[in-house]
Order: structure tokens, then C-alpha cells, then sequence
């Protein structure tokens, strides 16, 4: 053991940090040991964390049962995270993740929120409550819905988000629910049943219930359905990787997942900004704004590099059409779709700061900040208390970005208007 090994580790017991076995403890010379509490916080033994921007709040239980690697993730008050790798992420009060998660960059993981063992995410937002089973597959989603532990969105154990396609693109994530409803914490649970998928990028409305085995492909956006379904028909056909058919969907789910994580960012920075205290510091909040915005950069890059490929299948197509007819309808579109993208492009990483219209925000505003001044800066106490009349202010508001993004951005394309 090297001594500035023992150094920081001797650092971390002298906060009053629990560490039964020492020996195997491994942290990194770049971490800071006063991002770390003293108070209640419980390292196991073989455990490993790493990263300057790691930040680690009171009563925060590391490694309970199997080692856990920590690496530049920003952990909340009382959470649990029973081993497997944590990178890039933040987790906020109450959070649980057990053994055998791999939850890797800009997964945030809301209050409450928890997953089994052998979960794994990437670029994952949970909402409060909502609970992933065990041995799953989750990346690129945002999941909402419930009102409390009673009652909240899941999924189920041997669950996948298909979020690469035969193409080798990953222009994928799915919208399970929404923000401008899903923050206010009072919308119906979704629930997916386990040894099912759903297929990126999808959306499905609050409410909706997926049968177990079922596999999900197409969006389903009224609230309150079952969607079942058995194993697919069998079938043997000549295909080939490359060709692009329904990219005005892919396209336009993905316009709307991206104008749905900037109204997440305004919602952390107008709102969640009121609820700053020891117990959510603004080094926590930190890591939420900075996660949103690696989202927004990652649906933007798979977004293009899904553009670039069309292109160049267009090209193709356009030769071949050429020496044989005039190009389809079809083809037309996609050149039209490959032209502007980069004004599509543009536009939408201009907007990660759109407001929406500022008088509802500041109504709204004013109605977080009675109840703060009545309840104290409980996050979920506050949201819950609010009066549905006062809700509907806040989703006005951040539905209204959605809107302007989601609309801006589809009328730079003629016909996707």
C-alpha cells in the first residue's frame, strides 16, 4: 500500500467514514476526500473509487454485496449501491442499484429510483420511484410515472431496450413517459413486463401496461392500453443492412426525446435550483445539469451520424434510380432530409437553453417557492403538495419548450411539416 494510498483512506476513517477493511479499499489520488461525508457513510471491503468530480453524500452505503468501482459519480444522501460499476453518473436520495450494475455515463437515477441486480444503463433517466427488475438491459431511455413507492412505474426482470439496429446506428432512445407530466409526479405508472423488449426509438403514454414476452414496436401514445402480443411469425426473406425505411419517425422521436431532456434542463435549473440544502448541494445539482446536457450531446451525434448514413444509402439509391427511373416520393424525402439536417442540427443544439414562455415558468416559480417556505426544501413533499391547478402551470411551461423546439426543428424539414 502506497502511502498516499493509506493517506486518503486514513483521511476518509478520521471523518468518521466506515471502512471495516482498509487493506482492500483502492481510491484514487484525484479523488477529493471532501466530496466525501463522514457522516454515516459505509465503504465495504474490495471497493474502488475514482475521479475528481466523484461526490459522496451522508449515509451513502458503497459495496454491501460484491465490491463496487466509483468513478466521477455524484452520489445523494442514503444511497445504496451494492456493487458493480458506477461511472458518470448521478444518483439522488434514497437511490438503490444492486449487484452486477453497470450504470455508466449520464445515467441519472431520480429519488427513490432503484434497480435490481445485473442491470445495466447508459444515458438512462429515471424519474423518482420508478424500479428496473433484475438482469436487464436499459440504455438510451427515459422512464417515468407513479406516485411513490406504492405505486410506480417498472420494469421487469429479463427486459431489453433495443437501442442498436441492424444498421449500426443508435438513433434509438425512447421516451417512456415524458417530463412536462412525468416531473410533477402524479401521473399513472407504466409497467413492462418482463422476458419483453421494446424497440428504440419508441414512445409510450402514462398508464400503459405491456404484457409479459411482449416486444414493443411501435410508439403507443394513448394512455391507458395493454399491449400484448406472442412470439413473431416465423420467416425467411432476402434482406440487406443499409436500406432506411420510416426515417421520418426515427427522426422525429428523436427531435422530440432531445426537446424533452431540454425542458429536463430547464426543469434542474429553474427548479430543482430552489431545493439546494446540505442534503442537495449545488455539487449534486452540478451533476444533473451536466448529465442532461451529455444526453443532449449524445442524441445530437447519433442523430447525425444516422443522417450521414442515410446519405450516403441516398447517393446509392439516386445513381440506381437514375439510369432506370425517376427517384420515388420516398427518395425525395430523404434528400430533403439529408440537405437540411445540419440547420436541424443547428437549431436544436441553439436551444438547449430555450426558456418557454417565461410567464407561466415564473408563476409556476413563485408556487415552488410557497411551498418550500411551508414544507421546507423536500423535494418530493413540494411536488406532491402542489394543487393540480398549480401542476398544470409547470407543464404548461415545459411542455411549451417541447413544443417550440419540436416544432422549430420539423419545419426546417418541408415535408415533415
Amino acid at each position: 500500500m502506497t502511502r498516499q494510498k493509506e493517506s486518503k483512506v486514513a483521511q476518509l476513517i478520521a471523518k468518521g467514514v466506515r471502512i471495516a477493511c482498509p487493506q482492500s479499499i483502492e481510491i484514487g489520488p484525484e479523488v477529493d476526500v471532501d466530496r466525501i461525508s463522514g457522516n454515516d457513510v459505509t465503504i465495504y471491503a474490495g471497493c474502488r473509487i475514482f475521479g475528481d468530480a466523484t461526490l459522496i453524500l451522508k449515509g451513502a452505503t458503497i459495496g454491501h454485496e460484491a465490491p463496487a468501482t466509483i468513478k466521477n459519480c455524484q452520489i445523494g444522501p442514503g444511497v445504496e449501491l451494492k456493487g458493480g460499476l458506477f461511472e458518470d453518473a448521478v444518483f439522488l436520495a434514497k437511490a438503490k442499484a444492486g449487484s452486477g450494475s453497470h450504470v455508466r455515463k449520464a445515467s441519472i437515477f431520480e429519488e427513490q429510483a432503484s434497480i435490481a441486480h445485473t442491470v445495466g444503463t447508459k444515458h438512462t433517466i429515471l424519474f423518482p420511484f420508478v424500479t428496473l427488475g433484475s438482469l436487464i438491459n436499459f440504455c438510451d431511455c427515459l422512464m417515468a410515472g407513479g406516485t411513490g413507492r406504492q405505486n410506480h412505474s417498472e420494469v421487469g426482470s429479463s427486459y431489453v431496450h433495443f437501442n442498436f439496429t441492424p444498421n449500426q446506428d443508435k438513433a434509438t432512445a425512447s421516451l417512456i413517459g415524458d417530463v412536462p407530466k412525468g416531473v410533477m409526479l402524479n401521473q399513472p405508472p407504466i409497467f413492462l413486463g418482463g422476458q419483453g423488449g421494446l424497440v428504440g426509438p419508441c414512445r409510450l403514454a402514462y398508464g400503459t401496461t405491456v404484457a409479459a414476452g411482449t416486444i414493443v414496436r411501435r410508439d403507443e401514445l394513448r394512455p391507458g392500453r395493454l399491449l400484448y402480443g406472442g412470439a413473431q411469425k416465423a420467416g425467411n426473406l432476402t434482406y440487406q443492412p443499409g436500406r432506411y425505411r420510416n426515417e421520418r419517425r426515427v427522426i422525429t422521436n428523436n427531435i422530440i426525446y432531445i426537446a424533452n431532456l431540454i425542458a429536463l434542463g430547464q426543469w434542474y435549473l429553474q427548479v430543482r435550483t430552489q431545493f439546494t440544502s446540505e442534503s442537495f448541494p449545488e455539487s449534486l445539482l452540478a451533476g444533473l445539469k451536466e448529465k442532461v446536457n451529455l444526453a443532449i450531446s449524445e442524441r445530437l451525434n447519433r442523430l447525425e451520424a444516422l443522417c450521414h448514413k442515410i446519405q450516403e444509402a441516398t447517393d446509392i439509391q439516386v445513381q440506381k434510380s437514375a439510369a432506370i427511373r425517376r427517384p420515388s416520393a420516398a427518395l425525395q424525402q430523404k434528400k430533403e432530409l439529408v440537405a437540411c439536417w445540419s440547420r436541424v442540427h443547428n437549431l436544436l443544439d441553439q436551444r438547449r437553453s430555450e426558456t418557454g414562455d417565461t410567464d407561466n415558468r415564473d408563476v409556476f416559480l413563485e408556487k415552488i417557492h410557497k411551498g418550500i417556505k411551508k414544507s421546507g426544501p423536500d423535494y418530493i413533499a413540494v411536488i406532491q403538495g402542489l394543487p393540480p391547478s398549480d401542476a398544470v402551470i409547470g407543464t404548461q411551461w415545459l411542455q411549451g419548450i417541447v413544443d417550440a423546439v419540436v416544432n422549430e426543428a420539423l419545419n426546417v424539414i418541408p415535408s415533415f411539416k
